[in-house]
Order: structure tokens, then sequence, then C-alpha cells
């Protein structure tokens, strides 16, 4: 409705305008519902945006475009002029029901735009390393990552969802070496690590224990699916690889198994990628040399204390990195350099990152190095999300990364299913701290579980549509069905929220904010399901023909809004729960 609206105002600017013999564009028109009611359905600065151009009062330009408004289509009732020159607007009777059908007839592309123009837009998330299973973090990143993308593709965007993640650096070797180090201890090789080795990093480590040495790494990983794959290795080897050189064949063997795991939780999350990139090819193929030779040949590059630095302070930031480490080992930014400058010669219009709270620090590194080496770093940017904290029985879960005892995606997933899992990580605004209340989460009653809330309203679409048919009631015909009956206030102001979709939808594209629907879900929810329940007040089926068919017609309208909202954010729209 509001883009109808706007196009009708749009033409009585245009007129205006070829009167006063100026051909130049139309300007941004700002329409918004007014914060009164009672100053109509929606409010619009036209006139104060055309006030210098045309060299007139406000308030006269706003009359000459209330004039006009009267042949908007039949959509205009009154428009009024307010204050130093807004235009308040109010609809005719029916223009509301009208713009129902609407709804029905798009159906599954209601909200559906070509906002992005097909412009080329690659989605990094996820991207975690294959040392372990996910953590909430990256549960939260998949979702977010995930319901961005599926934003972009639903307003016009050529969407690459693409997965980079670490198989050529430290943390890999390290995964390697504790891997290898659980292999020889399950074979009587190697004592295990003192328990609180990892608590007192300080404390030098003892040669042997029992007699036996110590191999396990200072900072090795200590989860029991590290135990697994070696435990494996033994039931496939046997002691064969006890002489084997380094950590290469356990490394190898841990990245494959975890990885496989990773894509099994995104698969049950309902998170796919189209792109899967590797950071040891930016190894193997020159990319980290070049880079680092292209930002040398700017002098963006020196030599100081054994290390290779990004003179990063000329580029206007506060301080200098380290690309190489004195041990000619790469810092994770350079790699990160070549990657992003791969990404450019692969074409994209606009590149996204998302990642975590612990990743801001660098990013800004990244784009000031790729935009110093000739990319246009305006055409990236980072989407980040805080991190999630886990509470059961009103008390938060201690969990550690570096001890391996935080709780899983797969573990939560166990608990309470994929969608409401969806909901809850993608509900708060990605910047702000998400506690996870399992307790809410594992709540059955849907009164009480917001994921739930929205689904119930959905299937209770289908329970009308059930109950109509074994009543012999047909459903509404989209194309012709009459919406005029719906009069009441509580009708009215469920139609105007349903075609708030399509704006909620381009704003949350536009923002990369996927909560936004989240919350605009609820909000359809928290009128639809109320207006059920009375069940005397806004009886569906009735003697009243025509009111049957129009409050029907509603039904199927809630339905199309909710199902095509819960697209966006990946959960399921059943018919019955």
């Amino acid at each position: 409705m509001k883009e109808r609206l706007r196009k009708a105002l749009e033409d009585c600017v245009r007129a205006l305008l070829a009167e006063a013999g100026d051909a130049g564009s139309v300007p941004a028109l700002q329409i918004e519902a007014p914060r009164q009611a009672d100053h109509g359905d929606f409010a619009c600065n036209a006139a104060l945006v055309l006030a210098k151009r045309l060299g007139r009062p406000p308030r006269q330009i706003a009359e000459a475009i209330a004039a006009r408004l009267g042949d908007a289509g039949g959509i205009v009732a009154s428009a009024e002029v307010a204050g130093p020159g807004f235009l308040n607007v109010r609809l005719a009777g029916d223009a509301w029901q009208r713009a129902l059908g609407g709804v029905v007839r798009a159906g599954a592309r209601f909200g559906a735009s070509d906002l992005g123009g097909g412009a080329q837009v690659q989605v990094e998330f996820v991207s975690a390393n294959p040392t372990g299973p996910l953590t909430l973090g990256h549960g939260r990143q998949a979702v977010i990552g995930d319901c961005i993308a599926r934003l972009l593709d639903f307003t016009g965007h050529s969407v690459t969802r693409e997965y980079y993640f670490n198989d050529g650096g430290r943390q890999m070797r390290v995964l390697g070496e504790s891997v290898k180090a659980r292999y020889l201890e399950q074979l009587g090789r190697a004592a295990p690590p003192p328990l609180d080795a990892l608590a007192d990093a300080e404390r030098p480590w003892p040669d042997a224990i029992d007699g036996l040495p110590v191999v396990f790494p200072r900072d090795g990983y200590q989860g029991e699916y590290v135990a697994e794959i070696a435990a494996g290795l033994v039931a496939e080897h046997g002691a064969a690889l006890v002489d084997e050189p380094g950590d290469g064949a356990f490394r190898e063997v841990a990245q494959a198994r975890i990885f496989r795991e990773i894509e099994a939780t995104l698969v049950a999350l309902g998170v796919r990628f189209d792109v899967y990139t590797n950071e040891k090819t930016f190894y193997e193929d020159g990319s980290l040399e070049r880079a680092l030779a292209d930002l040398r040949a700017k002098d963006l590059v020196y030599d100081a204390d054994g290390a290779v630095w990004l003179r990063a302070t000329s580029l206007g930031l506060e301080r200098d990195r380290v690309l190489v480490k004195s041990s000619g080992e790469p810092t994770y930014l350079l790699p990160d350099l070549a990657y992003h400058r791969d990404k450019f010669r692969r074409g994209f219009d606009r590149i996204i990152d998302v990642q975590g709270a612990d990743h801001i620090e660098q990013f800004p590194f990244v784009r000031a190095a790729i935009g110093a080496l000739g990319c246009d770093a305006g055409r990236v940017e980072l989407v980040m999300h805080q991190f999630v904290t886990l509470t059961r029985g009103g008390q938060q879960v201690k969990q550690s990364t570096r001890r391996a005892t935080y709780v899983t995606v797969d573990e939560l997933l166990e608990e309470v299913g994929a969608d409401v899992f969806r909901f809850f990580m993608v509900q708060r605004k990605a910047d702000g701290h998400l506690d996870f209340d399992v307790d809410l989460a594992k709540e059955q009653d849907w009164k009480k579980n917001p994921a739930y809330y929205v689904q119930y309203a959905h299937a209770r679409t289908h329970g009308i549509e059930r109950k109509a048919r074994e009543q012999g009631v047909a459903m509404p015909d989209p194309a012709s069905f009459d919406a005029a009956p719906l009069a009441l206030e509580e009708e009215l102001e469920l139609i105007k929220k349903l075609l708030e979709f399509p704006d909620v939808v381009a704003a949350a594209a536009q923002a990369r904010e996927p909560h936004h629907v989240a919350y605009y879900l609820r909000e359809v929810a928290g009128l639809w399901n109320p207006y059920v329940q009375d069940g005397v007040r806004h009886r569906v089926l009735s003697e009243d023909a025509a009111l049957t068919a129009a409050r029907l017609g509603l039904a199927l309208g809630v339905r199309t809004v909710l199902a095509n909202g819960l697209a966006l954010l990946g959960l399921a729209a059943p018919e019955r729960m």
C-alpha cells in the first residue's frame, strides 16, 4: 500500500516539477505512518523537500499535491496539510481491504523485490576452523549469515554463500599434535598431561611423568573428540603410526573427520554453502608472497625485530601490525588480505563478512590494506555479532573452549530442535549480547516459547481451513475475494500490519539485520492469535457468507506473511502443532 501511495505522490511531484519547467528527477520522499493515529494513515515530507527547488512555501506546495491526490487511483480519501508543510494522507475506506487481495495473490513472492538489481553479493560466514565441534557462537553466526543471505536472495541480489577455513596455520598444527599425543598415550607410549596444565600456563611442564615423556602440547585441544579420533587411528593402524614424523598424518585425519561433523551440523541447522575456500590455497599458489610484495612496493611493509610489519599507521590506523612473525610464519592478517583480494578478483559487487566480536579488531586492518592495494574497500562490510551465554534454571552455564567444556551446537539442537535454535539465535540484534535460555527454548507451551508462538499462528490458519472444508465451505478465490466486510478495528489493524511486510524485509536486507523479521513476525502473531481466540466477536465461519469469505481471506493473508517470514528465518511453517 505504501508503494502505491508513493507512486501516486511521485506522479504529483513530477507534474509540479514539469509545470515549473524542471525536468529533473523526483527526489526521495519520506512516507511514514504518523505517530498519532488520528493524523491519518501516512505522512509525507514532499513539500518540505521541494520548497527550495520550486522556490515556493512548503504549505503552498503541500496544498497543490493534496489537490492532485484525488486522482490517485481511488486509494486516497483525503490529504491534509499540517505544520510547516507535512502532508497527512487518509486512504479510502476500502483501500486496505482491497490491498489484502494482493497479499494473497502474490503468495510466496509477497515481500520479494528487485531492490538488489541482481548485484553479486558474497556472504562469508561461520568460517570456523576444523579444530573442533561448532560452538554456540558459531551457531549464532551460522543462523545470522544464513538469514542475511536469504533476505538478499529475496530482495533481488545474486548471493554466494561462502565458508572459509584455516587449514594451513598454527591451530591446525596444534590439532595434529594433540591427536598424535592422545594416540601415543592410548598405546602406552606417553603419559597424559597434568589435569591442571592448561589452567596454569606459566607453570613449566615436567619432562616426564612416572618415567614416560610428556608430549602433549601446552595449548593442545582437550576435547573428548580428540581422544576419539586417536582411538580411531589406533583401531585402524595399531602402532604403525608411532614413528610417523611430525603431525601431518594426524592433522589430515582429524581435519577431515571434524569438518565432516561440522558440515553435518550445518545441514541439521538448514545452512548450506555454495563455496568452500581453504586458507592453505593461498599459501600454495603464491598469493601470500604476491600480497606481501605488492604492499612492499607501496612502502607499506617494513622489517623490524626479525618480523615483517604492515605500516598501518600510514593508512590512518593507530598502530602497525605484524604480517610475518620472526619465526617466518604468517599471522592471520596476511592470508586474510590475500583472501579478500581473491574475493574482488571474482567480481563481487558487495562483500559481507559475518564475524564474531573477537575479529572486530582485525577487520579495519584488512579493509585498509586491501584498499591500499587498489580494491574498493567501501564494498566490504562487517556484520559483527556478540557472544552467546547459556542459562539453565536461571543460572549461567560456565563454558570454556580452552578446557573443551563448552556446549556444542549439536548438543543444543538435540535438546531444542533446529527451528527453536534458529529463532532464538536471530531474534536479537547481532551486535548485542545473547543469553540463550535453555528452559524457555525447551518450553512446549506455544504461549511462552516465541518460536512456537509464531509457528502456531501459522498452523491456526490451516486449522481454520480444515474446519471450513469439513463444513463444506470452500476457501475464497485469491483473484476475486472481497475483503470489504472486514470492518472491525482489529481486522484493519491486522491488515495494515500484514502490508508492512515488504518494507520490513527491504529494511532488514539493507541493514543486514534479520532480527527485524523475527520481531515483526511476533507482532503479526500477537495480533492474529488473540483474534482467533475470540471465537464470538471474530467467528470466521458463520451464516454470513460474505463475512465468512472475507475472514477466510484474512486467514490466507496471515498465512502468506507468516510462511514467507518464517522461510526468511529458515524455520518451518507447520500446518499442525
